[in-house]
């Protein structure tokens, strides 16, 4: 029997990115894609960039520190995709509910996204392979 979606709709598509400047000249200057958000979430030590690709965002993510576990992405798999995000109500709610479908969250807590929501990682363990997060108001 099938279950209610956990999700809305997917929030954004990231990208690992050395250096968000440097990549903005391909994804805004070349590609036309408007920024939208540009913030550092100093709690998370990242900067985070949205683009507007109409029904979602394409978000670059490039690690503030050299010791950020986002730099041993980009040593061993250079600038790539690196998850998909999708939006939800409540994320600390749908943590709570991921057990229920044999998944569990990365973290036990949420962490800061931008534009102050809340957001939180599902353990790619739990979800074939693939990192997926999810945002939400709180």
């Amino acid at each position: 029997m099938s279950q209610p979606p956990l999700f809305h709709r997917l929030d954004h598509i990231a990208i690992v990115v050395r250096d968000t400047d440097e990549a903005l000249a391909f994804y805004r200057d070349q590609l036309g894609l408007s920024v939208l958000i540009d913030e550092r979430i100093e709690s998370g030590q990242v900067r985070l960039t949205h683009l507007d690709m109409g029904n979602l965002h394409l978000q670059l993510v490039q690690p503030l520190t050299e010791d950020h576990p986002l730099q041993e992405h980009l040593k061993q798999r250079g600038e790539a995709l690196h998850h998909l995000c999708f939006e939800c109500d409540d994320v600390k709610k749908t943590f709570d509910q991921l057990s229920d479908r044999s998944m569990k969250p990365k973290s036990e807590t949420p962490h800061d996204g931008v534009l102050g929501k809340k957001a939180g990682f599902i353990d790619p363990q739990t979800t074939r392979g693939v990192v997926w997060e999810m945002t939400g108001p709180q």
